[in-house]
């Protein structure tokens, strides 16, 4: 399997107090902990199982995933922006494996 990938879209910059649109994506390919391998082994579960979104280390949004979500992962949300930072995006995997994006705006 590749290395999950995370994809996030967002302004560049905003004016004070503007509500903006945040994308993202995350490609994982998500294995259900159903199916059986060649052998008849059962494959472990390995989902995203939470996501978490932060503003310069405020929570903006967050939410747990349960096993029935599709592969790669897409959340789009809104965020007021009142000062210019940094967004932190992180989803975690049922292994433990964190992953993290963080994406700049700046403020007018």
């Amino acid at each position: 399997m590749a290395t999950p990938k995370p994809r996030v879209k967002l302004p560049k910059s905003a004016a004070a107090g503007e509500v903006i649109t945040i994308k993202t994506l995350i490609s994982h390919e998500m294995e259900s902990g159903q199916r059986k391998d060649k052998d008849g082994n059962t494959i472990p579960r390995k989902i995203i199982n939470k996501f978490t979104c932060e503003f310069n280390g405020a929570p903006v949004f967050s939410c747990d995933i349960d096993p029935a979500v599709s592969a790669n992962p897409y959340f789009e949300f809104n965020a007021k922006v009142n000062e210019g930072g940094t967004f932190k995006f992180t989803w975690v995997d049922d292994d433990g494996s964190v992953y993290t994006d963080e994406q700049k705006i700046d403020v007018k």
